[in-house]
């Protein structure tokens, strides 16, 4: 076992259009994708293309739906520990304008208690805090192996606080300092005093706040992607996950720095392809868009952001 990754899988089903009809209207669709879905199962795709697949802890059904999962699963190399429930989750996602409408259809009604896992040889495990059970039972067991441990904070969940307790690398979304009436400067202490070492808030194009191995807080700018190259933000934020969780796992000597320098050239690639499977990208993917965007020039609200962490510092 390379990694372990715990979370929800969705089937997405992502489409191109302007406008949603209502009532007895049609529309059709400039384009669109079907692939899987959920953060942590996109991230565990990510780790995987790659070059790391890891193992999979996710809700899987018997249904045709969750078949098909089975087998996009299979041919990246993942192994999946199923997680039982009744009906395959689905997203429905339009992306429009640089943002992105999901209607989401879930069932999270887990069947089965949390597997027992053999974690021997694992190196890193990441969770997005869905199975709130088995989020907590690995999180405590990889503390313990001193196995990294990594949390994509998404949203603000029952276990939230309790949970960072056993977290190295906290990565959460702006949405959560919205839900928990904190700035990101606010969101940097609360999670250094939850004692993860790394921890920082993905901003979208504003780059990403975030703090050190030696608790030096600073903020890590965006690629400059011209915007008509922007076809779907969705998934972008899962891959920078999956991405710095390989490197980490690959590239153990070099400082976090260069892990999300890595991860912000993996979502930059993203954001340039139409649902989450055409959105992995390979390690040449990867230098191919450093190489050819430079970083974003600080904005008036980047320069307020570095004045907010001075003033928290």
């Amino acid at each position: 076992m390379h990694a372990l990754f715990v979370g929800q899988t969705y089937i997405d089903v992502t489409f191109l259009t302007d406008e949603i009809p209502t009532g007895d209207e049609k529309t059709v669709a400039r384009d669109y994708a079907i692939s899987f879905g959920g953060n942590a199962v996109t991230a565990a795709f990510a780790c995987a293309k790659l070059g790391l697949p890891p193992d999979l802890l996710t809700s899987i059904a018997d249904d045709w739906l969750g078949r098909m999962f089975i087998d996009m699963a299979a041919k990246y190399g993942i192994s999946v520990h199923h997680r039982k429930v009744a009906e395959s989750s689905l997203s429905f996602i339009m992306p429009h304008g640089g943002k992105r409408a999901i209607v989401r259809c879930r069932d999270d009604h887990y069947l089965h208690p949390v597997p027992p896992l053999n974690l021997q040889g694992c190196k890193a495990l990441h969770l997005d805090g869905h199975q709130a059970d088995a989020a907590m039972h690995y999180a405590k067991a990889c503390r313990e192996a001193g196995i990294l441990t990594s949390l994509d904070g998404g949203g603000l969940r029952s276990n939230t606080h309790e949970l960072l307790e056993f977290i190295d690398v906290a990565i959460v979304a702006e949405r959560l300092c919205e839900q928990m009436n904190l700035t990101p400067a606010g969101m940097l202490a609360y999670l250094k005093s939850r004692g993860c070492k790394i921890g920082g808030v993905t901003l979208g194009e504003r780059g990403l706040v975030w703090y050190d191995e030696t608790g030096q807080e600073g903020v890590l700018p965006a690629l400059d992607v011209p915007f008509e190259k922007v076809v779907d933000t969705n998934g972008a934020g899962d891959i920078f996950h999956g991405s710095y969780v390989y490197s980490a796992m690959a590239r153990p000597e070099l400082p976090w720095r260069e892990h999300f320098i890595f991860a912000r050239g993996a979502s930059s690639h993203a954001i340039q392809h139409l649902g989450n499977e055409a959105s992995l990208p390979t390690a040449d993917d990867i230098a191919r868009v450093q190489a050819l965007f430079p970083e974003k020039a600080p904005s008036a609200s980047g320069s307020s952001e570095k004045t907010d962490l001075a003033k928290a510092g």
